[in-house]
């Protein structure tokens, strides 16, 4: 090739890098060894939005050549434009350091001639060009180049990179002079910085273009191959490693497909309303329905919510939610009126440091029909059975019970006995994941939604079987006996005739606020 030729080449790959990369680029295969670097259609697309996008987020499948391609683009910036900084990131330092080898061997595999700019430094996880543009590779667990303006940031697997978040917020401001990013990585679950930035950007919430590439993509690639591929794979590596799918692909405690199914069979509340319009309501009370309010208390001034379930006890189906920032002493008076509306529904609350001061203002208020349960096997008892065999109100959240509640909750989700209607738990759920062996919500995300709703599916399956059983011992005992119609009325509690205050006067009546507002907004 002549060298006037030669420059022409050189002014046509400076411009167009899918250009480069077909004709000049040179990549290692496992079987053929050295080879052209044939892109397929969706490479030289990605190549475009590098160009064109100062941002671009990759949620792509294993094995498609997308790291080759992003190690191809920034061989050509590097070669092609002066003084540029390149910083590639990923979870492990030997990631990061294989793709600065991919960059290195692009390079010097080029002909002699358009190697414009040679290698001046040489690493083992970095090296520099003679024109001044430079790449290095670091772990996440360093510094990682936060006190360098960088051209361009890679962050390789970013699913995967614990405290991205951190991360990315130390290294945004190195970008400010008009830095690049490329986040590229597989599906690990929901609620990590991946998952949020794609999702966001494609809500366009953020300053990130969005390239989803599927296993599908690929040209070389049709069902008979997916079968082949996945036959010893499970649903969640199915999910990771090819689908793209972020429900699925998570440690998630109920599974991915179920999680999906929820989503799908979410609806908006009928009624929005309460003084802060977030008592959700989708059904209205039923006359001659049984109903269980579950509430989970917090103090009110932090990250945490107060939050209450409501369910149709027959059919599990979630027909009213609150969840809010409201303060113990007013959260008692909440609950009652929720739980009252609701047919006297059966309300159970955590009897935690916080819970135990609103079910005892609760007691106050003489509500008629709270949750006790016994200190050593947290058996289900009645209000009358309590005060005799000395049970406690409310439900007692341990070591013992986190788990059981947990795995019915999974369980009810997983046979389809219960109806998620809301949004807000279900976006708990999604986030709601295996960590070290233990059920949690993820880092800085909440969980008071699901635990309200574990602790009802124990109910429904315990406490109401229990009632059921009862109900009907004391039907067939009553059919056997002759019960004199007079009564001897004493207000003495626990005393045959025994007859409380007026529950509605005693919430509504003289001396007592009037608190219906607190739900009608």
């Amino acid at each position: 090739m002549q060298k006037k030729e030669q420059m022409a080449e050189i002014v046509r790959c400076g411009k167009d890098p899918s250009y480069f990369c077909i004709n000049y680029a040179r990549i290692s295969h496992p079987l053929k060894g050295l080879i052209p670097f044939e892109l397929y259609d969706f490479q030289k697309d990605a190549l475009v939005d590098f160009k064109n996008h100062r941002f671009n987020v990759i949620l792509k499948a294993r094995q498609l050549g997308i790291s080759t391609t992003v190690a191809a683009y920034v061989c050509w910036l590097m070669l092609f434009h002066r003084d540029k900084n390149v910083l590639v990131v990923a979870t492990k330092l030997a990631t990061a350091t294989n793709l600065v080898k991919k960059i290195k061997a692009i390079h010097k595999n080029l002909p002699s001639w358009l190697k414009i700019a040679s290698i001046s430094i040489d690493n083992r996880t970095s090296f520099e060009l003679t024109n001044g543009s430079q790449v290095k590779a670091s772990s996440t667990s360093g510094d990682a180049g936060r006190s360098e303006a960088l051209s361009l940031l890679v962050v390789d697997e970013a699913a995967f990179v614990d405290g991205m978040e951190e991360l990315w917020a130390g290294l945004y401001p190195t970008l400010s002079t008009g830095g690049r990013c490329i986040a590229l990585s597989t599906p690990n679950g929901v609620g990590n910085w991946f998952h949020k930035t794609y999702t966001e950007a494609e809500e366009s919430k953020n300053n990130f273009h969005t390239i989803k590439l599927p296993w599908e993509v690929h040209p070389e690639r049709d069902q008979n191959w997916f079968e082949k591929e996945t036959k010893n794979m499970s649903r969640r590596e199915i999910a990771q490693e090819l689908e793209c799918n972020f429900n699925a692909s998570g440690e998630t405690v109920v599974h991915g497909d179920d999680l999906t199914r929820i989503l799908k069979n979410l609806s908006e509340p009928n009624r929005r309303t309460g003084f802060d319009r977030n008592y959700w309501i989708w059904e209205e009370p039923q006359e001659g329905k049984d109903y269980i309010l579950v509430a989970d208390v917090a103090r009110g001034d932090g990250s945490d919510f107060s939050v209450a379930h409501i369910f149709d006890s027959e059919t599990m189906t979630q027909v009213a939610e609150y969840q809010g920032k409201i303060t113990p002493d007013m959260f008692a008076p909440l609950l009652y009126t929720m739980a009252k509306e609701y047919n006297s529904a059966l309300l159970i609350a955590e009897n935690n440091s916080l819970g135990i001061g609103v079910l005892s203002r609760l007691q106050d208020m003489e509500y008629d029909n709270l949750y006790y349960s016994m200190k050593s096997t947290h058996e289900y008892v009645d209000e009358v059975t309590a005060q005799a065999v000395g049970a406690v109100v409310g439900f007692t959240m341990s070591m013992k019970t986190r788990p059981l509640v947990i795995a019915k909750f999974e369980e009810f989700i997983r046979n389809k006995l219960i109806n998620i209607n809301s949004r807000r738990l279900a976006n708990e759920i999604k986030t709601f994941v295996w960590h070290n062996g233990r059920p949690q919500a993820m880092r800085s995300y909440n969980d008071d939604l699901v635990i309200a709703a574990c602790i009802g599916c124990w109910v429904r399956e315990t406490a109401l079987t229990v009632n059921k059983r009862d109900v009907q011992y004391q039907k067939a005992l009553l059919a056997s006996i002759t019960v004199s119609g007079k009564t001897l009325n004493t207000t003495i509690e626990g005393q045959q005739g025994y007859k409380p205050r007026s529950l509605q006067s005693n919430m509504y009546g003289t001396g007592q606020a009037d608190y219906s507002w607190i739900i009608k907004g």
